[in-house]
């Protein structure tokens, strides 16, 4: 297979010049969120176990400290939508539903606190959240305050029932008042997934991290319609990413129902090279040790967190073959290393792909260390015209790490 030789220009790369300071999420967000896998299930008198509850955060925080998640780096386990009680309590401010959650907030985030855990909390920005619960319109420094006071570490505020113009004025209205509580809390934004033309000045001067296309589902349809967006409208996203404000392409739904081994790790090889957030959705309670495996990959999670903060691109597709890059430390002046997930789009046979490191930009005279990331074997050196030849699985990923030589 040939490929188009490519010189990675350092400006090509470079990240969106003015952006949100909160001196947060300086690298992408990790964690743990409740909807993909849960989603509103409010039915505790008949499924206790699977319900949207103060019991299975607690579990999945409790999880999440003792199984290896936080060591990994997941730091933080957050509510979705459907924990509110359907009315404001006599003070106007947000409760839970006291049924599900009758300790209230401030004990279950204290619980989560104790774990080594930050907390995380949905709300929306309309006058309703997604499933009809209170939103925060025409409550905003209230809300914030609350949270504040409750200890959140983070928060995603959706977008439902609400216009444009809304968002537009509340978003960075909300923004402020979470500034203005002085705890430092990570600010997840649903506004550009609902407009078509989202003014992403004033978005990464917002928010931490932004939301910009459909949910996810629990499917390898799903994945790769996410992966082609991100890829189709890589010039125009990826130079919005950096230290302190990410583009979400959502959940991570590895250890579900909807992909097989291999394109669960696809989806972690490719968000790690769009340094995307890490936010896992799925029940850590029975979760099988080959997908704990990718999810707690720690040289995979490396590339997602690397300080350089640079989202990475699909490079060239051939045939049923993708080449995504990204540039990553170690850096020696103006060479990069780089992560290279090799993508096999193919849904038959494993594919055999020959290539050399210079066909991919890497040039330098000193070569590099070449090594996969997800098997267990011993790294190679190679010069930039060296050929190198990986067999892709269909629907799976091969991921190398190419570390400069010194």
């Amino acid at each position: 297979m040939k490929l188009l030789a490519v010189v990675l220009v350092a400006a090509a790369w470079a990240g969106f010049g003015s952006a949100l300071d909160n001196g947060l999420a300086l690298t992408p967000p990790m964690g743990w969120l409740a909807w993909e896998r849960f989603r509103c299930n409010i039915d505790c008198v008949n499924d206790s176990y699977n319900c949207i509850s103060q019991n299975l955060f607690m579990q999945m925080a409790e999880l999440m400290a003792d199984e290896g998640y936080l060591n990994a780096g997941y730091d933080m386990i957050s509510l979705d939508d459907c924990w509110l009680a359907h009315e404001r309590d006599q003070q106007g401010r947000l409760q839970p539903d006291p049924n599900r959650f009758p300790s209230g907030i401030p004990a279950l985030a204290n619980f989560v606190h104790s774990k080594g855990l930050k907390f995380g909390i949905y709300e929306d920005l309309g006058t309703k959240t997604c499933a009809g619960y209170p939103g925060v319109l025409n409550h905003l420094e209230t809300d914030a305050n609350t949270f504040a006071e409750w200890g959140v570490d983070y928060i995603k505020l959706d977008g439902c029932y609400s216009s444009h113009e809304q968002m537009d004025e509340g978003y960075p209205e909300f923004g402020m008042h979470l500034n203005n509580t002085k705890r430092p809390i990570v600010y997840s934004c649903s506004w550009p997934a609902y407009q078509n033309d989202p003014n992403y000045t004033a978005i990464i001067k917002t928010c931490n991290l932004w939301r910009n296309f459909n949910d996810i589902a629990d499917s390898w349809t799903s994945v790769t319609t996410i992966i082609d967006h991100y890829g189709d409208n890589q010039d125009a996203l990826a130079p919005l990413a950096g230290p302190g404000h990410w583009n979400d392409p959502d959940m991570l739904i590895i250890g579900n129902f909807g992909l097989s081994y291999d394109q669960a790790k696809t989806q972690m090889a490719i968000w790690s090279i769009l340094a995307a957030p890490l936010i896992m959705s799925v029940d850590l309670r029975d979760i099988r040790p080959e997908f704990k495996f990718i999810l707690q990959n720690h040289r995979v999670i490396a590339i997602d967190q690397d300080p350089l903060g640079i989202q990475g691109r699909r490079l060239k597709k051939s045939g049923s073959i993708e080449f995504w890059l990204r540039p990553v430390t170690p850096v020696d002046n103006d060479n990069h290393s780089y992560a290279v997930a090799i993508l096999n789009r193919g849904d038959s046979t494993p594919t055999r792909v020959s290539f050399t490191l210079k066909e991919l930009g890497m040039t330098s005279a000193k070569g590099y260390w070449v090594e996969d990331l997800f098997e267990e074997v011993v790294g190679i050196s190679l010069m930039p015209s060296d050929p190198l030849t990986v067999s892709v699985n269909p629907s799976g990923v091969v991921m190398l790490k190419c570390s400069l030589l010194k």
